[in-house]
């Protein structure tokens, strides 16, 4: 095992600052912003350290990092409880059904109404791997670690879990969606927007956008071909997230009309077939005879996640010495794993 996901902390702002810059822009959860980040770290920090069984607005962020070299190679997260600092707006596209008995015809039209269905919920993203460690089964780690700290911290947790994912985007960095929606009431970029968004929130669309729905057949096709679409980046992490369970239900992102998913948190396949068990040996592993898994130990900010081999030995279970050492793990302690697929 080279590689971990353990708590962030404020110690690792300059790798987690270069990868934001990386990203390409519309990475909200990681703006290529020194101050920004602190102040996530910070908050983040804040939330390993309140040890409580209530739920709250807690913010966890999380580290790939490879213990031989100690780099940092990607990032994700997870928000306990959304819509509490500021209302979390969606897109919800509908319908709308008219009747003109005179003409004798039905019209529907579909529409994009402002949203705040999901406030209360739980999110997980800022899901980044650097591109050149985009094998090896290291965005799966990052993805599915989270389900696992959910399942080791339930109680911090709501009942339903969403993820956003970033839209699709022009080759200059712009986005066809809010060109053709907001940027037309703005008067700025996608680029101004989605910077302004990623530090102070996005209650200003709240506060300048038109409170009616907007009817679709009044977009640009730009938009509308866009609209709900994943950045290419996205498709895997989409892909991912429907393997785990997660839905498209018609809920888009007000900035660059990427697709919000969502999934019962109790029924999101990693949390469902996960299990704790006692470590009652370390080593003695065969690779042929034990299962690849991925094994999660530790509370809070003490949490490490990674791949180890487990088999079933008597009352617990066998783990590898490697995965064992780099968890933290000593006979006796439980670990929480699931198989990897």
């Amino acid at each position: 095992m080279t590689y971990i996901i353990r708590p962030a902390t404020v110690v690792d702002l300059q790798p987690v600052y270069e990868m934001a810059k990386s990203t390409g822009g519309g990475f909200t959860n990681l703006p290529p912003n020194r101050a920004a980040l602190t102040e996530k770290l910070l908050n983040a920090e804040a939330s390993f350290a309140h040890d409580t069984q209530q739920r709250g607005d807690d913010f966890f962020f999380f580290i790939l990092e490879n213990i031989e070299t100690r780099e940092v190679h990607g990032t994700c997260l997870i928000f306990s409880k959304i819509g509490q600092t500021w209302p979390f707006y969606s897109y919800r596209i509908g319908t709308l059904t008219q009747i003109s008995k005179e003409l004798n015809r039905t019209f529907k039209a579909e529409t994009l109404t402002l949203s705040t269905d999901f406030d209360g919920a739980s999110e997980v993203g800022g899901l980044y791997l650097n591109p050149n460690n985009r094998a090896g089964g290291l965005g799966m780690l990052l993805a599915r670690s989270r389900y696992l700290f959910i399942k080791m911290h339930r109680t911090r947790f709501a009942d339903r879990t969403i993820a956003e994912l970033r839209g699709v985007q022009d080759e200059a960095g712009g986005s066809p969606f809010w060109d053709g929606i907001a940027g037309r009431f703005f008067g700025m970029s996608f680029q101004e927007a989605d910077a302004f968004n990623a530090v102070h929130g996005n209650q200003f669309i709240a506060d300048l956008m038109p409170k009616h729905p907007i009817y679709t057949a009044m977009l640009p096709e730009s938009a509308l071909s866009v609209m709900g679409v994943p950045h290419k980046s996205g498709r895997a992490a989409l892909q991912m997230l429907q393997n785990e369970g997660f839905v498209y239900d018609h809920y888009v992102d007000i900035f660059d009309g990427g697709p919000t998913v969502s999934a019962p948190t109790d029924q999101i396949e990693t949390i469902k077939r996960a299990r704790a068990d006692k470590v009652v040996q370390i080593g003695g592993v065969e690779e042929e005879r034990a299962d690849k898994a991925l094994v999660a130990h530790g509370h809070l900010i003490d949490y490490r996640c990674g791949y180890g081999y487990v088999r079933a030995q008597g009352d617990g279970v066998a783990l590898d010495t490697t995965a064992a050492a780099a968890l933290g793990v000593q006979k006796g302690d439980t670990i929480m794993h699931v198989a990897r697929w």
